[in-house]
């Protein structure tokens, strides 16, 4: 576990930035290949659409315009900044990754640092946490942070259990200590190792490296234990929301909006219910979208700012959990 609170040294976010494909996969389109429904998709997800690359489109493309908005919503040039941090499950290419491929067409410094990060679906908030004390303990100063998925390229679209949950996103943060909007107030992200394989995708690592006659082999595929990441999913977040809360001495009560991973309504409404937070407070947009893993919170971020939910001076609190595994926080004052 990893906590920071000093609100000298903690930076800002300056801006959001997001990026969807223009394709769409509907339900009503699943239903025409699936033993499925609108209904019984609906009713168990929230899910109604979901955004899905064409075949020749980049994932990485989604980073670059997601973080090209990002950089223009802010009050920093692209050549100012000097580091770049991408969350990522599946990357562009197991190696190098997706990093490099969004910095060269971005076209920023050559000398910069850029990595990848991989947390499950939390991996957004991981690399928030890891900006703010890269800037306050490395002497960074104007951090780019992605979070981008292409997971549609690794779910069965023969699987209704899985196929129907997951769509393709970016979203993008500059993090800063200049401006006055974004502070961050408290950061926190956590794991429990013992949960690793409740959501998993075996081949294409390491330890199962492709090979031929792959693709009909089952772990290659997004697979996971829905009533396993159900019960840990609502536990995980409510305790790392409670952490950023106590940590920046506030309150629920002192919270104006909570942006959840946009994973599953269900999900969302039963942390909702633990927190004792009604859904009017909460930012929803899983039905558009379905769950972009680590592109679900700077989405809905930006669209509750656009919206006019999200309004200046507004405490946020941003709470996800990840590939069962992972789990993290980030309180901020917008």
């Amino acid at each position: 576990m990893t906590e920071s609170s000093d609100k000298e040294t903690l930076p800002n976010i300056l801006s959001i930035g997001a990026a969807v494909p223009e394709g769409v996969v509907t339900n009503e389109e699943l239903e025409k290949t699936l033993d499925t429904s609108d209904e019984w998709i609906t009713s168990r997800t929230g899910i109604k659409r979901r955004h899905v690359l064409k075949e020749e489109e980049k994932p990485s493309s989604l980073g670059v315009e997601a973080s090209r908005e990002a950089i223009d919503k802010s009050p920093v040039d692209p050549e100012e900044i000097d580091l770049v941090v991408v969350a990522t499950n599946v990357s562009d290419m197991p190696i190098p990754g997706s990093s490099p491929f969004i910095v060269k067409e971005l076209g920023l410094s050559r000398d910069i640092p850029f990595f990848d990060l991989k947390a499950g679906c939390s991996g957004f908030l991981y690399a928030v946490d890891v900006a703010a004390n890269m800037i306050g303990g490395k002497g960074y100063a104007e951090i780019l942070v992605i979070g981008l998925e292409a997971l549609s390229r690794v779910v069965n679209w023969d699987d209704r259990s899985t196929c129907v949950l997951f769509g393709d996103g970016a979203g993008a943060a500059v993090i800063s200590k200049r401006g006055n909007r974004g502070r961050i107030l408290s950061t926190s992200i956590y794991g429990d190792p013992s949960k690793a394989n409740l959501i998993k995708v075996e081949g294409g690592g390491t330890r199962l490296p492709p090979a031929k006659g792959s693709e009909e082999d089952e772990r290659y595929y997004i697979r996971m234990e829905g009533k396993g990441v159900f019960k840990s999913a609502v536990n995980m977040m409510k305790r790392s929301s409670l952490h950023v809360l106590e940590d920046a001495g506030l309150d629920l009560s002192d919270v104006d909006w909570i942006v959840p991973h946009q994973a599953n309504i269900r999900i969302i409404k039963q942390l909702a219910s633990s927190l004792g937070v009604g859904m009017d407070r909460v930012v929803v947009n899983v039905d558009e979208y379905a769950n972009t893993s680590t592109a679900t919170i700077p989405i809905a971020f930006k669209e509750g700012i656009e919206e006019g939910s999200i309004e200046s001076g507004d405490v946020v609190l941003l709470t996800a959990f990840g590939a069962g595994a992972a789990y993290g926080a980030t309180l901020l004052e917008w």
